[in-house]
């Protein structure tokens, strides 16, 4: 199986990055975790990129606030799936970083998720590696029908109540 990278631009992020990194281990994903960042450590973050794919990762998550130039520094050396995760940060409410990371030129591609959803990107990063992976595909069949589920026991359990 494709490991995911899991790249911070701090660690003041992992509150955030954590989500990914518990939703990459509910669904048996191997993955790594740094922090790099755009600006501080430019090369250790275009060295890992370049060679991403040939050390086995299959999808890069990238969460950074404020400037949130990550996703973009990512996509810029790797043609792999790069998924940025904007983190709020006490200006402006992580807008700055959502427009940042969403804000891509044409021909570098980011997908990005809500501000701190760091949760969807581990599944949007585990729905691309399912492309190739029957056994991670049943995961996350299995992970929809537990979440339709717990929905409908709300529902019964409301309607139960108010009936």
């Amino acid at each position: 199986m494709k490991k995911v990278a899991v790249i911070m631009g701090s660690d003041s992020d992992l509150p955030v990055v954590e989500k990914a990194i518990d939703q990459l281990r509910a669904l048996e994903i191997p993955f790594v975790v740094h922090v790099y960042s755009a600006h501080r450590t430019p090369e250790q973050a275009r060295a890992f990129a370049l060679g991403a794919r040939a050390a086995g990762f299959g999808v890069i998550l990238a969460a950074a606030g404020k400037a949130a130039h990550l996703a973009g520094a990512f996509a810029a050396n790797t043609t792999l799936p790069v998924i940025g995760i904007p983190v709020k940060s006490s200006t402006l409410d992580g807008l700055d970083a959502l427009l940042s990371t969403v804000q891509m030129p044409s021909g570098l591609p980011v997908a990005t998720v809500a501000i701190d959803g760091a949760k969807n990107a581990a599944l949007l990063a585990a729905q691309i590696l399912a492309v190739e992976d029957a056994d991670l595909a049943g995961r996350l069949d299995a992970l929809r029908a537990a979440d339709r589920e717990a929905v409908l026991k709300k529902d019964a359990a409301l309607c139960e109540k108010y009936s």
